[in-house]
């Protein structure tokens, strides 16, 4: 065999290797890609229920309107629950004590509605921690749903949540109030987006929510739907949490 024979076989073997290494890196990756989607966690968006749903009240500014929404609810025999910062409630404890001797659930939204998706384990802990004390002190009672701020959450926060005992909740209908929408504008949206096991996201100082907010509870009552509290909404529902982030029942 020639030199320039013996030089284009070695040369050809070492492309194979070449491409066997890549395919195996490229296979590596692509596994890798798939397990990191297959083991994402997910919040709870919404449950698996025929009538039962959970409009919340998440509060991290003012409060003007706070004992309005709550007499609105209470007036209407309505339970809510309020996801609350540990910054209002610094600036707020009469309306957190006002929120929770109408009946009304209580949830942790971090104490200062920093994005967590990204935090590690022990900053978690700490925007979690002293806001369930907080509540505790002013309440008697420890919450055990949070939402996380601007719904940005990651794994870390859902594991660090599962060992505390909490459940992480999100919304599939989302009344954008926070926009400054009008009544109508806000009333569709809720109303339209509503199904069985919603959960249902509203603020506590948005613009229009107290006229709103009425009709809403009065509609959807009407239309066989029945007003429960986040918790209450998760009870026997352990089952798993779908690609939809629907909890189901079994």
């Amino acid at each position: 065999m020639g030199v320039f024979a013996v030089v284009k076989r070695k040369s050809l073997i070492m492309v194979a290797v070449a491409v066997v290494c890549l395919a195996i890196i490229v296979a590596g990756s692509v596994l890798g890609t798939q397990k990191a989607v297959a083991e994402k966690r997910l919040p709870v968006y919404s449950v698996e229920d025929d009538n039962k749903i959970a409009i919340t009240f998440d509060a991290s500014w003012g409060a003007e309107r706070t004992k309005g929404i709550v007499d609105c609810l209470s007036e209407k025999g309505v339970k809510a629950t309020f996801f609350l910062t540990g910054i209002w409630i610094n600036d707020y404890p009469l309306e957190t004590i006002y929120i929770h001797e109408h009946g009304m659930e209580i949830g942790n939204h971090s104490h200062h509605h920093y994005n967590m998706g990204k935090m590690d384990k022990q900053k978690i802990q700490n925007e979690i921690v002293d806001v369930n004390r907080q509540i505790h002190y002013l309440t008697g009672v420890y919450p055990t749903v949070f939402r996380a701020p601007f719904g940005d959450y990651g794994n870390t926060l859902i594991e660090t949540l599962d060992e505390m005992g909490m459940r992480c909740i999100q919304w599939d209908v989302d009344s954008l109030d926070w926009k400054g929408l009008s009544r109508d504008e806000l009333y569709a949206r809720i109303v339209i987006g509503v199904k069985g096991g919603s959960i249902i996201l509203c603020h506590n100082n948005s613009e229009h929510i107290l006229e709103a907010l009425p009709k809403v509870l009065d509609d959807l009552t009407r239309a066989g739907y029945t007003f429960v509290t986040v918790s209450q909404l998760l009870e026997g529902k352990s089952g798993a949490i779908d690609r939809e982030g629907k909890l189901h029942a079994k």
